[in-house]
This record gives structure tokens, C-alpha cells and sequence, in this order.
């Protein structure tokens, strides 16, 4: 669309690097065959995509075998497979209120079934959780505790590292929901001592939608969500145990795949410390901007604080979908409002009633854009 000034990088990346679309469509025209189900040479060359792009991420993330990254379609899935994949009768989970709905809905559906027992960290209202109350927790029976990496409704960055070593300590496994940070700051999932790691491939990774993953420590069984085939052990009668087998039955998004590779490839050259000082500053003047008008209400933490990409805001007696539409039709800004799928976080930051706008920054985004921003919301509220 022309002019349009995309604000509305948290839910999906806009544009794509020109190299993400020419790698699709190679992969189209030259690697069109299914990978894994024949040794010819189209077959082979679809194979090659696969990997290629595996080996990609297990770079960026500090992965030592890119066959413990299991491709699916988004974030969601990958969320799916790892919590009906580990948990069992019994167990117990711990989360945060600063969870996605990805996240909520799969371990509340298991907690209706009667099958598992779940306890939500609070947080603050700018998105911080307590350690310590998080610790008094675990219980011997608490097999995993899954947070996200940073709220796509506040922008706060959970402690990773630190929760990951509370685990350790209570024999549970961890479980990061990085949807908002994988691509656009470092994530290596031996430092922070990830047993798994959802991902999606059409944000940070700046691939095309259709396209994720969850990567598995090693010495992890998780049971896979699917089963069929794999082109592999085809004799067999359950899926094959070889990964990235058991995780991947069915024909994959090859597609797809090959753009999320040339995604992660500008990632990589760009590197993920940069593209997030870059974020961070735009969210700042974004802060510094809406700041002085008048009624305004900022959402997670303060001006000068980590955060990732994104900004949401309330503005008292202006209706958050309205200003989101107003924005879109009278300027030509894209951002999103409403609930944004974290009712959780509403709570926490006391909008369950209004819910938020939310503008959130890319790789591609510039300091006119913001200004634009600032400028159209100075308009539309000047009259009030």
C-alpha cells in the first residue's frame, strides 16, 4: 500500500528485506519438490532449503545442532507442541501474567481437563515480575514454567537468565515464548539456559507468515503434536525418533522456509544488538513524544529503560480503536489496537476497560515515521 507508515511491527514485520521474496520465489521455480521424500535432484535441492536455513538460526540462537530446531507454522504451534509434548497428568506449571494467549489458552485448556495445575506470576504494572515470589512458587511437582521474553503488550523484558536458574534449582524445565524478542536482540539459548525456544519466523526473523519453530535441548523427548509422515523409517508404525523428524510430519512450507532463511540472513548481517538499539531509540522519542500530551497514559517501563520495540499507550476519553482508526484513515498509520491476545498484562496494567493502542518499531522504521506519529496523535487529540 502506498504511504502507508507502518507502525504494526510486533504482530508482523512490513516489508521484507527484497532478498526474503526472491528466495521464495527461487525456491518456487527450483525447489518446488517435497524435501525428504526423494533423492532426486529437486527433492535434494528442497532438502538443502531446509537446512540451510536451519543451520541459520541455530547460529543466531547458539544452537549446536540445527536438527534440534523443529520448523511448524507461527509461534503458536511451536507453544503447542512443547507444553501437551512435556507435561503430564499431575504436573505443575508455572507462568506469568505478562503471557500471550498462546500461552494461557494451551495450559488453561489442559488445567480444564483436570490434567495439570498452573500458578500466574503477577506483574507490574510496566511489566516486572518479583524472583523471589516467584520462587515460593515451585512445588515438587512443578515440571515446567514458561514466560515470555518480553510482553507484546508492555515492551518489558523478562529476566531469562535468572528465571532459568530458579529452574535448575527446582528440577523444572523452562520454556520462552520469544516471539517478541528472537531477531531483534540477542538470544543464545546456552547462556540463558533455554530448554526450549518458540519462535516465529514472520517478526524479528523478518521471514514471511506461515513460518516458526520450537527448538529442543537435546537431551529433551518432548512428544510430538503431530503425527504422519516424515519420509523417513516409513516401515515404522509410531513417528521416528530422529529429530528433526519427529516433529515435522507432514509436507513443510518449503516456501516459506526458504524466505525465513533470507530473513534470518539480513538478521545475521545487521546483527541483533544493532536492530535493537535501533528499536530502542525510536521507542524512546516515540515516549518522549506522546509524553507531553495531554492525558496520556504510557504503558510499561519508564523512558531510559530496557524494553523491546514497541510502545502502547491510553489517552483519557479517547476510545483506543477509534484513535487506531482515525490514525489509519486520515494519515495513513498503521498500529494496533484493543487486547492485543493478553488479557493477563490488561489486568496487570489496569486497561482491561480500554484496552491500548500499540505502536511497535522495526528494523526498517525511521525517525520521520515517528514524528509522524507524534505529529497525527497531537492533531487528532487537540480538540478534545
Amino acid at each position: 500500500m502506498e504511504n502507508t507508515i507502518y507502525l504494526d511491527h510486533a504482530a508482523t514485520s512490513w516489508p521484507k528485506p527484497p532478498a526474503v521474496g526472491k528466495a521464495m520465489m527461487s525456491a518456487l521455480e527450483f525447489a518446488g519438490a517435497n524435501p525428504g521424500r526423494g533423492s532426486h535432484r529437486m527433492a535434494v535441492q528442497a532438502s538443502r532449503v531446509l537446512f540451510e536455513t536451519r543451520k541459520g538460526l541455530a547460529t543466531l540462537f547458539g544452537i549446536n545442532n540445527p536438527n534440534d530446531i523443529a520448523f511448524g507454522s507461527n509461534t503458536t504451534e511451536a507453544l503447542n507442541l512443547a507444553i501437551q509434548g512435556v507435561l503430564q497428568e499431575g504436573d505443575h506449571v508455572i507462568a506469568t501474567m505478562a503471557e500471550h494467549n498462546s500461552v494461557r489458552r494451551p495450559l488453561e485448556f489442559l488445567r480444564r481437563q483436570g490434567k495439570i495445575e498452573v500458578d500466574y506470576v503477577p506483574v507490574t504494572a510496566s511489566g516486572a515480575i518479583d524472583l523471589k515470589q516467584m520462587e515460593r512458587m515451585f512445588r515438587k511437582n512443578t515440571r515446567l514454567v514458561v514466560c515470555t521474553h518480553s510482553s507484546n503488550l508492555l515492551g518489558s523484558i523478562l529476566p531469562i537468565g535468572e528465571i532459568s536458574a530458579l529452574c535448575r534449582q527446582h528440577q523444572a524445565l523452562i520454556l520462552v515464548d520469544a516471539a517478541q524478542s528472537v531477531g531483534v536482540m540477542p538470544v543464545d539459548v546456552g547462556k540463558l539456559g533455554i530448554d526450549m525456544l518458540a519462535f516465529p519466523g514472520h517478526k524479528g526473523l523478518l521471514g514471511p507468515q506461515g513460518t516458526g519453530g520450537l527448538y529442543i535441548a537435546p537431551e529433551l523427548d518432548v512428544q510430538p503434536l503431530l503425527h504422519g509422515g516424515t519420509g523417513s523409517q516409513s516401515e515404522a508404525v509410531e513417528q521416528p525418533k530422529v529429530r528433526p523428524d519427529r516433529y515435522e510430519a507432514g509436507t513443510p512450507n518449503t516456501v516459506g522456509i526458504a524466505g525465513l532463511g533470507a530473513g534470518v540472513k539480513h538478521v545475521l548481517a545487521m546483527s541483533p544488538a544493532s536492530i535493537y538499539q535501533h528499536e530502542w531509540e525510536l521507542t524512546q522519542l516515540i515516549m518522549e513524544g506522546l509524553s507531553s500530551i495531554k492525558g496520556i497514559q504510557l504503558l510499561g517501563p519508564d523512558i531510559g529503560q530496557p524494553r523491546s520495540g514497541l510502545v502502547s499507550f491510553i489517552i483519557e476519553g479517547y476510545d483506543s480503536a477509534q484513535l487506531a482508526f482515525r490514525l489509519d484513515r486520515n494519515y495513513g498509520i498503521a498500529v494496533r489496537s484493543g487486547f492485543h491476545c493478553t488479557p493477563l498484562a490488561h489486568e496487570s496494567a489496569g486497561t482491561t476497560a480500554t484496552g491500548a493502542v500499540r505502536a511497535s518499531v522495526g528494523y526498517s522504521s525511521s525517525h520521520e515515521e515517528v514524528d509522524e506519529l507524534i505529529r497525527a496523535i497531537t492533531e487528532l487529540t487537540a480538540g478534545r
